[in-house]
């Protein structure tokens, strides 16, 4: 009795040289496949917002709840120069925006190196990390801090400051 090949066994195929002649009878037809439907290009952004891996929805609500809280401790700073009160140190709201924009980019950054770790094998319990974590938690921060501040200060500050009544 021989045992049954496995799929894993290598079968050795001869080689065939191009110059090979054709075969003498008729091909046998492939079986034809089911019709691939295209997807539109908007169908397919959707299908990719919705199934996103989770280290990149880890990254992005990372970086998005750190530039929230600062968003809005500036922009209760800039509402309130705008409104008249007097601070120590006059108006610094261009050095906050920049300290803003590299605090929400370095603090997106680390945190995301914490709560995302790369994937690990079959029974390996112990999570690593490496520099591309820190690169993920970067890339997702840059636009989210662009974002959010111009969400604020377009959209909420009007709101809140009366603008347009």
């Amino acid at each position: 009795m021989t045992a049954p090949s496995s799929d894993r066994q290598h079968r050795a195929t001869p080689a065939t040289p191009a110059s090979a002649p054709a075969p003498a009878g008729p091909v046998a037809p492939r079986p034809s496949r089911p019709e691939v439907r295209r997807r539109g290009f908007f169908e397919v952004r959707w299908r990719q917002f919705r199934r996103a891996p989770r280290p990149v929805v880890r990254a992005v609500a990372s970086s998005l709840s750190v530039a929230l809280v600062l968003g809005i401790l500036w922009q209760v700073y800039d509402i309130a120069l705008d409104n008249g009160t007097q601070l120590p140190g006059g108006d610094l709201r261009l050095g906050l925006l920049t300290l803003y924009v590299v605090a929400v980019c370095v603090m997106g950054a680390v945190v995301t190196y914490l709560v995302v770790p790369l994937p690990t094998a079959g029974g390996t319990r112990k999570a690593t990390r490496t520099p591309w974590s820190l690169a993920l938690g970067l890339f997702a921060a840059v636009p989210i801090a662009y974002l959010v501040l111009v969400l604020l200060h377009e959209i909420v500050k009007p709101v809140l400051s009366g603008v347009g009544r």
